[in-house]
């Protein structure tokens, strides 16, 4: 495949990511309210070197100058998402006309420039008005706040943003934030894990109904953090084991969003344990209703699993949990969980690791998309996919990262072998377009194709450099992928 001339559909949105608490910066200005990472990040020993985004890389002032690069770049979209308490600092009530005002000028600099845009309405980032009144998303009242803002964004930028995405990777900040207490809300019960995703979901499917009434030119879907999970070897019970993986780990969330019921092996486990959530029959009529127009997919890696490890009826251990890589969830190998009674996570001798311990799997990624669009039949975006490394400027002011280019090659090239496949992907945005925030890992792993002169201790310039990849893939949307052969 990789001998032939690669040449992507012409309308192939090429594009790069980016969310708003990891790049903005402007914590506390022009009417902008505190959100749950506003506080979380401040919490002594939560993030690396208490790294926070009161800065980020500053592309609240320096939108422009970052517009300008994605243009020069050749970007034909850019995902973004908006701060929430930007436009409602209370998470309800009034309106914060300056944070409309900013998102207006980005949108218009995008599209004056030839840039789709494509929206994230919530990317992890909570007004801390509606944790601390209804805590959160624990609370039904939190999904009645949630649609007040979308229906001010649809209302206010539904005729100029075709594309917008409801949740960006409700699997990792459920799982992050009520589980390992590794993001905000800060809380280790899986029971009010999977209360909160149930929540969100109904939340999803409101948002989602409401958009086709008032923006029925656009198309919405949720993004979600996919990874392919593997049988260890043939035998059986390790197949069984993948299987029950893939529905624990994928199929809990993308079945709510395009079928509109919980898989049912995982939430039978659920409830003989205790901890499913409640679903009434309204609930189930919403989730059933709303159907989006297309899925978005964050791909970084999958998994490998064998046969579980502790008999099934066996669910009497104290529940207590740990925090571990959140795109393939298992427990440690001494507390209950439900993953003990599916599957054990083992490693995969065939992939190589990032220097930050995630799997490489290029053909993993083909893997992921094929069976995405055969189980759901929904045209895809890829929403995320890229690698963190540890950069270096030059003395000279270059930045060498030939390991991010082969990184991304290979993955666009099985992309595009999963397009000759027969399966809709409409555009790939990498994760990330500038140097950002990492959550918790501070300034030092890198995503982007431009370096921000930026560490953990200070701002310093926040002068913004391309990398190599910026011309590499400058060059690769140029060709429409044909350069993607080249070595």
């Amino acid at each position: 495949m990789t001998k032939e001339t690669i040449t992507f559909p012409k309308d192939f949105l090429w594009g790069a990511a980016s969310a708003a608490y990891q790049v903005e910066g402007a914590y506390d200005r022009d009417g902008k309210g505190p959100s749950i990472w506003d506080v979380f990040a401040k919490i002594p020993g939560k993030t690396k070197n208490g790294t926070n985004g009161d800065i980020a890389v500053d592309h609240y002032d320096r939108y422009l100058e970052d517009v300008d690069l994605m243009q020069k770049l050749g970007m034909k979209a850019y995902r973004f998402s908006v701060a929430w308490s930007r436009i409602l600092p209370a998470g309800e009530g009034a309106v914060n006309e300056a944070g409309i005002a900013f998102y207006a000028r980005l949108i218009k600099a995008l599209k004056d420039r030839g840039i789709e845009p494509i929206l994230t309405l919530y990317h992890w980032d909570l007004p801390q008005a509606l944790q601390d009144k209804y805590g959160g998303w624990e609370s039904r009242q939190t999904i009645d706040a949630f649609i007040q803002y979308c229906r001010v964004l649809f209302t206010r930028f539904g005729k100029d943003v075709r594309y917008w995405v409801t949740f960006n990777e409700q699997n990792v900040f459920t799982g992050l934030g009520y589980r390992w207490a590794s993001h905000p809300p800060n809380v280790t019960d899986i029971k009010r894990m999977y209360a909160a995703n149930h929540v969100v979901n109904l939340a999803n499917a409101a948002a989602i109904n409401l958009f086709h009434e008032l923006v029925p030119t656009g198309q919405i879907g949720p993004s979600f953090g996919y990874g392919e999970v593997y049988p260890a070897t043939s035998d059986p019970a390790d197949v069984l084991a993948a299987l029950n993986a893939n529905e624990f780990n994928n199929a809990w969330w993308l079945d709510i969003y395009c079928r509109g019921h919980y898989p049912v092996r995982i939430f039978r486990l659920l409830t003989q344990m205790g901890i499913a959530p409640t679903v009434t029959d309204a609930d189930t009529a919403l989730l059933t209703s709303a159907q989006p127009d297309f899925l978005g997919i964050n791909y970084y890696h999958g998994g490998t699993v064998a046969r579980p490890t502790v008999a099934e009826t066996d669910t009497t251990a104290e529940k207590t949990f740990a925090a571990i890589d959140p795109y393939m969830m298992a427990a440690d190998h001494d507390q209950d969980s439900p993953e003990h009674y599916l599957f054990t996570s083992v490693e995969n001798p065939h992939l190589q690791k990032t220097e930050f311990g995630w799997e490489i799997d290029p053909v993993g990624f083909r893997v992921a998309l094929r069976s995405v669009y055969e189980k759901y039949q929904l045209p895809i975006i890829v929403t995320e996919n890229g690698l963190g490394a540890y950069d270096q400027l030059t003395p000279t002011g270059e930045i060498h990262d030939p390991y991010r280019i082969t990184y991304l090659r290979d993955h666009l090239v099985q992309l595009y072998g999963a397009l000759q496949d027969g399966v809709p992907v409409l555009g790939y945005c990498a994760w990330s377009f500038t140097d950002l925030l990492s959550w918790l890992n501070g300034y030092a792993k890198r995503y982007g194709f431009i370096y921000v002169n930026r560490d953990d201790t200070s701002e310093k310039t926040l002068t913004r450099i391309p990398k190599d990849s910026f011309y590499w893939y400058q060059n690769v949307i140029r060709s429409n992928g044909a350069t993607l052969t080249e070595q």
